[in-house]
């Protein structure tokens, strides 16, 4: 798709544990002049395939997707990048309307909507009709991001919302999801801690996490995508309530940690006074 007068992008994939994904969706992206794949600590082979389809491997870990994004943006050399996830994918159409927009400087920066495909089945409702998401840049106009879990990008210069979607594999089975979602959990936690938040109760834990579904559900009109609709529904629940039990956790007093720290001494001192008593009233022989 590139001619020597295109405007060189270089795609850049945030990934942690992706060896299922990470090929296909460099597979989606070959148009793009170069492609970046920061790995997170990948435990499995996600780095090695990664290399393997000719994609520069990068190893940095943080827990802000924000550091994350902005480190893989200090590899970039080319005058455009575009970031995408492992579980993402880019269609013909999609990039063709990037290049031509690219070539013709519509824009310094492209948001996109993503069309979630949960459980094999396209999402229409529940809040995912409105996920557009900021992907593509001219990178002297992107100066940088900023949130830890749900990050926002910082750039100068108008924006354009693009036609064609892009493709998000989210939640292919129950447990991946919930492990993948639950894992931002605690940074969500960390920032509603240092805010201040009310001391949570049982009823706090009710509140959100009813809310969260009802929002979904009834509001967001989820239950027009039926079944799975449902299904979504409910693991945003869980995952709004393991959040603020997380928070819970922050506000206990003494500290949970140095409560279990407590209960290890007593024991380790019952085992000493145990050993001296034996000392004391052994037999000698």
């Amino acid at each position: 798709m590139n001619s020597p007068t295109t405007p060189a992008i270089t795609a850049v994939i945030l990934a942690r544990n992706e060896e299922a994904m990470i090929a296909a969706c460099i597979d989606t992206i070959r148009w793009c002049t170069e492609i970046i794949v920061l790995d997170d600590g990948s435990t499995d082979d996600t780095a090695k395939i990664a290399e393997s389809k000719g994609a520069s491997v990068i190893s940095f870990s943080h827990r802000s997707f924000s550091r994350k994004r902005e480190e893989a943006l200090k590899r970039v050399k080319t005058g455009w990048v575009f970031y995408i996830d492992a579980d993402e994918r880019v269609t013909p159409t999609l990039a063709k309307e990037i290049m031509v927009h690219v070539e013709t400087h519509a824009a310094v920066a492209f948001r996109v909507l993503r069309t979630p495909i949960y459980f094999g089945t396209m999402l229409h409702h529940g809040g995912w009709e409105s996920d557009y998401v900021t992907r593509v840049f001219q990178k002297s106009a992107l100066h940088g991001w900023h949130g830890e879990v749900h990050e926002s990008p910082e750039f100068t210069g108008p924006e354009i919302t693009l036609k064609t979607p892009l493709v998000h594999l989210t939640h292919r089975d129950t447990i991946s999801g919930l492990y993948k979602t639950a894992s931002w959990t605690p940074i969500e936690a960390e920032e509603l801690y240092k805010s201040g938040v009310a001391p949570v109760t049982f009823g706090t834990l009710l509140r959100k996490g009813s809310m969260e579904f009802v929002r979904r559900i009834v509001l967001k009109r989820g239950f027009k995508d039926g079944m799975v609709g449902l299904v979504e529904a409910s693991i945003q629940a869980i995952n709004r309530v393991l959040v603020y039990i997380q928070v819970w956790e922050k506000q206990q007093k003494p500290p949970i940690e140095k409560r279990y720290q407590q209960i290890e001494a007593e024991i380790a001192e019952s085992w000493s006074a145990e050993s001296q008593s034996s000392d004391t009233t052994e037999t000698p022989s």
